[in-house]
């Protein structure tokens, strides 16, 4: 199924108050990446909000109504000093916000947490997830964290070690937090991805030296158990994992040699996507197409431009076709469906400026031009 750029667009009527910036202002300060994990996330009132890390702390965009043009924003909310931030959604519509604080040299200290529990409300204050080394010199060389929300809430926060290995910490359903465990691992890269089936069950796949390294939990909120490696070679940040049939994921990610895009669901064949080179994480969404289950995807090319794609969920082997957006980001795009099913992806163009594009109401996947927030 292909996807395409449509030529007219609606763009957002909202004027800054309450001392936010207008909308359409360019947001100052942004890092790359701005976030990492699905950055624009629906939440129980059907609501989209946009989440960005920046010198001034959390940004957040939050739609005015459901499936909506108007949007709310930049809220900004103070951080700690942060090296990257990571936003996982849990089922109960909760939003996680997992970091890797640094000190005032750059160094890691640890990981820290916070939370928002309702659209549009505030986020919590931030606290420690800590460190699974005590040693300083061993501390600041951990990588950065990813996380997962099990079915009962539970978050797993995950994070490359100083010896090359992956280290893990969960906070059960009641906030208490476990200790820190070794899952063991070798040569373990940062970039790696952490998801949840319907189920609650988690996974987490490491990208390594010629490898990719992963454990997943037999039950939820079971132990996790290291699985064969994949015998792929995956370029560090750029995979991405999507629940494709119950309980069973695939992996999308790019070629570390040729930057290539690939797709792998475990006991399979990796097939070739075509479309790259990629740069950054790939998004990956389930949406409805034309009454079919479809994946959509998306990715940032190395000079800017936003590819666009869908196939049949698990028939990438039948061919998927890519397609210039017209868009330009100085960063990898977002994906989400709003409260009427319609493809929206997020992206933040060179000028640093929030632009949504929506789906257009015609067969297949249309998108119009995006509009800045």
């Amino acid at each position: 199924m292909g996807a395409r750029s449509g030529r007219t667009a609606r763009r957002s009527r909202l004027a800054g108050d309450g001392g936010t910036p207008v909308a359409g202002t360019r947001v100052a300060g942004l890092r790359a990446p701005v976030v990492d994990g699905p950055w624009i996330v629906m939440g129980k009132d059907l609501r989209l909000t946009v989440f960005a890390r920046s010198d001034r702390g959390l940004l957040r965009w939050t739609q005015r109504a459901a499936a909506g043009l108007e949007w709310a924003g930049p809220d900004v909310f103070e951080a700690p000093r942060l090296s990257h931030l990571t936003v996982v959604q849990g089922a109960d519509g909760f939003v996680r916000f997992i970091g890797r604080r640094v000190s005032a040299e750059g160094h890691a200290t640890g990981v820290v947490h916070a939370a928002q529990y309702q659209t549009g409300r505030p986020v919590t204050e931030w606290k420690p997830v800590g460190n699974p080394h005590k040693d300083a010199a061993s501390a600041r060389r951990i990588g950065v964290p990813a996380a997962a929300v099990s079915g009962s809430g539970s978050v797993h926060v995950f994070v490359a070690n100083a010896g090359g290995g992956v280290s893990m910490r969960n906070e059960d359903a009641k906030g208490a937090w476990g200790p820190w465990r070794d899952l063991q691992g070798s040569d373990a890269y940062d970039g790696a991805v952490a998801v949840a089936a319907a189920s609650g069950r988690v996974e987490y796949l490491a990208p390594g030296d010629g490898v990719a390294m992963r454990w997943q939990q037999e039950k939820p909120d079971g132990g996790l158990g290291r699985c064969p490696d994949l015998q792929i070679a995956v370029n560090p940040g750029s995979a991405s994992g999507l629940e494709t049939a119950p309980d069973r994921f695939t992996y999308y990610w790019s070629d570390a040699a040729t930057g290539g895009l690939f797709a792998h669901r475990p006991g399979a064949w990796a097939v070739p996507l075509g479309g790259g080179p990629a740069e950054g994480r790939i998004a990956a969404l389930r949406a409805w197409l034309d009454g079919y289950d479809c994946t959509v995807l998306a990715h940032r090319t190395p000079e800017g431009e936003i590819m666009l794609a869908a196939c049949g969920t698990e028939n990438e082997g039948g061919g998927i076709w890519w397609s210039r957006t017209a868009e330009r980001s100085a960063r990898p795009p977002s994906l989400a469906c709003d409260a009427e099913g319609r493809v929206v992806m997020a992206l933040f163009g060179e000028d640093g400026a929030l632009r949504i594009a929506r789906q257009l109401p015609e067969p297949g996947l249309a998108m119009a031009p995006s509009a800045r927030v």
